[in-house]
């Protein structure tokens, strides 16, 4: 991807982030992300072209956190749960604008299957790694447990980023529900390797 098609976009997922999609316009993309009136409109000829190059952007972003071990493996219950919770600190921190344009995203879904189709296949991604990350862990329902997890993570950050409570934690909530699916230690690995040993990547 070219410098200034990454920086359009970049700056796209702002725009929508901060301000939803009645404000995704090429100029506020353009004044988003400091280049000559024009550029968007010059990468993206239509505003559907535009959405359909953020989708694809926020999946090329995950996969570049991922490949970076943003999420490191972890090898017991207690290791998951600190891990989730960081990793909703950071979405709801430093990531939270694509925090915002993702569900924003997600809203326009229910009326554009374009847009929703890349969506629910970064999701499915992550559930994949997600529920083979759970088994190692000793769940005895990976996938339907994944799907609560990735549920309940789904709806911590929405309700904050839309409430906004001062106080937010969300590591006692998580480790509440990974009690119920989790036994404290992992079951024991065939041939001695260790558990987390390797991390898959999820795309």
């Amino acid at each position: 991807m070219s410098g200034r098609r990454h920086q359009v976009l970049d700056a796209a997922i702002e725009v929508l982030g901060s301000g939803g999609l009645r404000r995704l316009t090429y100029q506020a993309v353009d004044r988003a992300a400091a280049v000559p009136p024009g550029t968007t409109s010059n990468h993206f000829r239509t505003r559907t072209a535009l959405l359909d190059g953020v989708v694809a952007h926020l999946e090329n972003l995950d996969r570049e956190d991922w490949d970076a071990g943003a999420v490191p493996t972890p090898a017991t219950r207690e290791e998951l749960a600190r891990g989730l919770a960081e990793m909703v600190r950071h979405l709801l921190g430093p990531a939270r604008s694509r925090t915002a344009a993702r569900y924003a995203l997600l809203l326009e879904g229910t009326a554009r299957p374009a847009v929703q189709e890349p969506l629910a296949r970064g999701q499915d991604s992550l559930a994949r790694w997600g529920a083979e990350m759970l088994r190692r862990l000793g769940s005895p329902a990976p996938e339907e447990h994944c799907r609560t997890l990735m549920a309940l993570l789904d709806g911590m950050m929405l309700h904050q980023l839309s409430l906004e409570r001062p106080a937010f934690d969300p590591e006692p909530g998580i480790r509440t529900v990974l009690a119920a699916m989790l036994p404290e230690r992992p079951p024991a690995p065939p041939g001695g390797a260790k558990p987390g040993g390797d991390r898959p990547v999820p795309r």
